[in-house]
């Protein structure tokens, strides 16, 4: 089944997001984005947790390339999990790495999608801790959720029904 993929376009609530979404009908149902982002650090790593935050979110819908409209805004997360020194180790014994985790549809990123973001992400990792060495010590692991796989209001959305729940935001229905 043939389903409309969302494009990033500048501003989400121009009238011609709609006729650029309806443009890009030429991707399978696995392509319609709603990410999540984890990160996993020891506690003290990260000063502005709510910058941190933003920037991480904003970087991967800049990678998913999806408009920037309240379902997304609304629905796209990050969190910062601060573990005790401890609750962290390499087999090593090092407890100063970052672990970062996206869940994202399958197939919506690409390699090209998934190079950009793991480097972006570990870039603005590794700024936020003020600490350009934590770029060798980031992991981004990139999990993909199953068509049906994201629950929006106790409903368990396919990605054709993020689709169409997009396209009538844009269009104002």
């Amino acid at each position: 089944m043939t389903v409309v993929i969302l494009v990033h376009v500048d501003d989400g609530r121009h009238p011609d997001c709609l006729a650029a979404i309806e443009s890009t009908i030429a991707r399978s149902d696995e392509e319609h984005p709603m990410p999540m982002i984890d990160v996993y650090a020891v506690a003290g790593t990260f000063g502005n947790k709510r910058e941190l935050t933003q920037a991480l979110n904003a970087a991967l819908m800049k990678w998913e390339k999806v408009p920037r409209i309240p379902l997304f805004l609304d629905n796209t997360a990050a969190f910062i999990h601060d573990l005790q020194p401890d609750a962290l180790a390499t087999a090593r014994g090092d407890s100063n790495y970052v672990r970062v985790q996206i869940l994202t549809p399958v197939g919506t990123l690409d390699r090209e999608k998934k190079l950009g973001v793991v480097k972006e992400l570990t870039d603005i990792i590794a700024s936020a801790a003020g600490d350009p060495s934590l770029v060798e010590r980031t992991w981004v692991l990139i999990a993909e959720a199953p068509d049906g796989g994201w629950g929006i209001d106790g409903h368990a959305y396919t990605n054709a029904e993020i689709a169409e729940a997009a396209r009538r935001e844009l269009s104002g229905r």
